[in-house]
């Protein structure tokens, strides 16, 4: 099977006794120990592991961080292609504001068109997007502040959700040609802060695509 980033990623990457070895200190915690988001290796960290060299795939070759966890997106991507791995994706080379028009400004007008009350009650988020690629630009939406906003740069307060991702897998997701989900678990989506509210996005996604019809 072709990995994510080419053959050098797996050099990079954890064997599944990690996941074994942490499920089973989870496990034996009782059933009282619930709800908790785990990495498994601060699981085994926590039960005083400090050698992770066995559970590299290739010992010698520093583990790549999960795409979903808070490391700095450049780190990620530094670490990646100093050990031969193609990264699937960059973060945006400048935080200035982005050139109008476009397939974002036209994105965000169509997510204007659905902000409604109902969605800024039901959402009580502030988003941020880091886009690279093509077009790439800082773009925020808020939907927690009065009747909410959107356009290009930072958001006017700190956002509750940063994503980072190109700026054409944006586009897709918005347009409903490619799932939020399978964007974060292929590596196209990064998600730093409160991902109960991302997943809300999805919300907002179905009500442009039925705006569509």
């Amino acid at each position: 099977m072709e990995m994510l980033g080419g053959e050098g990623v797996s050099k990079q990457c954890r064997t599944v006794d990690i996941m074994a070895d942490a499920a089973y200190a989870v496990l034996s915690r009782g059933t009282d120990f619930t709800g908790n988001f785990l990495v498994d290796e601060d699981v085994l960290r926590q039960q005083g592991v400090q050698d992770f060299e066995p559970y590299a795939v290739q010992p010698g070759h520093p583990l790549l961080p999960d795409f979903f966890l808070d490391d700095a997106p450049e780190t990620v991507v530094e670490m990646m292609e100093q050990h031969g791995a193609t990264p699937a994706f960059r973060p945006p080379t400048s935080s200035a504001t982005p050139l109008s028009g476009g397939p974002i400004e036209n994105t965000f007008d169509a997510i204007k068109a659905v902000i409604n009350e109902d969605v800024i009650k039901t959402t009580q988020g502030i988003f941020q997007f880091d886009l690279s690629g093509e077009n790439a630009g800082v773009w925020f939406l808020d939907l927690k502040s009065g009747s909410g906003g959107a356009g290009p740069g930072q958001p006017p307060v700190k956002a509750d959700v940063v994503m980072t991702m190109d700026s054409a897998d944006f586009t897709k997701m918005f347009a409903g040609q490619l799932k939020p989900t399978m964007a974060f678990m292929g590596g196209k989506l990064r998600i730093k802060g409160d991902m109960a509210l991302a997943l809300k996005l999805e919300k907002l996604m179905g009500r442009m695509n039925k705006a569509k019809l």
